[in-house]
């Protein structure tokens, strides 16, 4: 085996030994400006503000929260005042907050499953001879009927009413 071989034998082992893991970086990407739509013509480029987050009150338009004579967003139905809500609550917290009570439910029913369940009052009832198979007449005699296609004068009398 060549050196080179083992070497990077070596080092494969090591790694895998020790967890050892070497990170590969992607280049950078160069930062494009954003371009504007071309369908939009002169129209400015507004923001991408929601009418939610504006104040309430010194507008012309109160309920739309709008002046007399401002350009109107390109996304105006998602941005208006009947858009979709505003989250009060930012969405990572929200799932971590969720994450939360639901493992505080879980870890809940473990503590009253496994933690306040009281020792058993008595000993389990335990049966002499393997659990008085004897006295019953075997394993053979205790067996389920088993189900048959044949129909019996007892489900034909049944069925009659």
């Amino acid at each position: 085996m060549s050196s080179s071989m083992s070497r990077r034998l070596a080092s494969i082992i090591s790694r895998r030994h020790f967890n050892i893991v070497s990170r590969a970086y992607a280049t950078p990407v160069t930062y494009k400006p954003h371009e504007k739509d071309p369908q939009l013509g002169d129209y400015p480029d507004l923001p991408w503000v929601s009418s939610q987050e504006l104040p309430a009150k010194g507008w012309w338009d109160q309920q739309m929260r709008r002046n007399f004579g401002d350009p109107i967003q390109e996304y105006d139905e998602v941005l208006s005042m009947w858009g979709p809500d505003i989250p009060p609550v930012p969405p990572q917290k929200a799932l971590f907050q969720l994450s939360l009570a639901i493992s505080a439910f879980v870890g809940f029913g473990f503590l009253c499953k496994y933690a306040l369940v009281p020792e058993r009052p008595t000993v389990p009832r335990e049966y002499p001879y393997s659990g008085l198979v004897r006295e019953l007449g075997g394993l053979e005699e205790n067996k389920a009927r088993e189900e048959t296609e044949e129909i019996d004068e007892i489900s034909l009398l049944c069925h009659d009413f």
